[in-house]
């Protein structure tokens, strides 16, 4: 591969990373927000070295007469344009942030509680109160004290079926950093229809508390009993 078609990889590869990270919010499908003041100044590096990559190799050129030209640039295989390939699918397939499909399993338990025991404020009686499902599945699991007992929660998420026939799952991706550490959360949803399959959807309802002791708490789904069941579009940020 010449000098020329590295540069110009480099400035692809370069503005595909400034495009999804300043131009459009569609990084967050992959990082976390805090991430977007290094993915803009990473592509703008990579951006600028291309530029200048190309700059210099068009300068030698125009010195060049129609012999040295031809040979400088007779080598290097054409095959390797393959490897703008993986550059022009950032441009024109970004791939969706994670949803139902990679929080399907039923086997993968629910995230156990990353909140103390007893670390949560009570909840205000008589209003809906929206929480994400982690503190949801942290307060079911590890809070003695039962703060969501007879209180109504609101919780945000998309949808994922159930081998169940009782229940469906509201389910968000929780990630430390990118989609590649993701674990799903997943909260079963009882006494209401279920919606298609990756529907973004706010369910309101009330903790179903198991009322038993023995099993193992943060190993298997919380569950919710729905009043209501709302669609709603997708959040420009996808992932808690």
């Amino acid at each position: 591969m010449s000098r020329l078609t590295q540069s110009l990889l480099l400035v692809l590869l370069g503005g595909a990373v400034l495009r999804i990270s300043l131009l459009s919010t569609t990084y967050l499908n992959y990082v976390k927000p805090g991430f977007r003041p290094f993915l803009v100044a990473a592509g703008l590096v990579v951006f600028v070295l291309g530029l200048v990559g190309v700059y210099q190799e068009w300068r030698k050129n125009s010195h060049e007469d129609e012999h040295e030209h031809g040979h400088g640039h007779g080598h290097g295989p054409g095959v390797a344009w393959l490897l703008t390939l993986p550059v022009f699918a950032i441009f024109l397939i970004a791939p969706p942030a994670l949803g139902a499909f990679a929080a399907r399993s039923e086997e993968v338990p629910a995230r156990p509680p990353v909140a103390a025991l007893d670390a949560y404020a009570p909840l205000a009686s008589g209003q809906v109160t929206a929480m994400p499902l982690g503190e949801f599945i942290g307060r079911a699991w590890g809070d003695s004290g039962r703060s969501l007992a007879g209180r109504q929660v609101r919780l945000t998420g998309f949808v994922v079926p159930s081998k169940k026939k009782d229940r469906w799952y509201v389910a968000r991706i929780q990630i430390a950093c990118c989609a590649a550490d993701g674990i799903p959360l997943k909260v079963a949803v009882l006494d209401a229809d279920a919606p298609p399959e990756n529907t973004w959807v706010e369910v309101t309802g009330t903790w179903v508390d198991p009322k038993l002791e023995e099993l193992p708490k943060g190993t298997v789904a919380p569950e919710l009993s729905a009043g209501s069941v709302t669609v709603i579009p997708a959040p420009v940020e996808p992932y808690e």
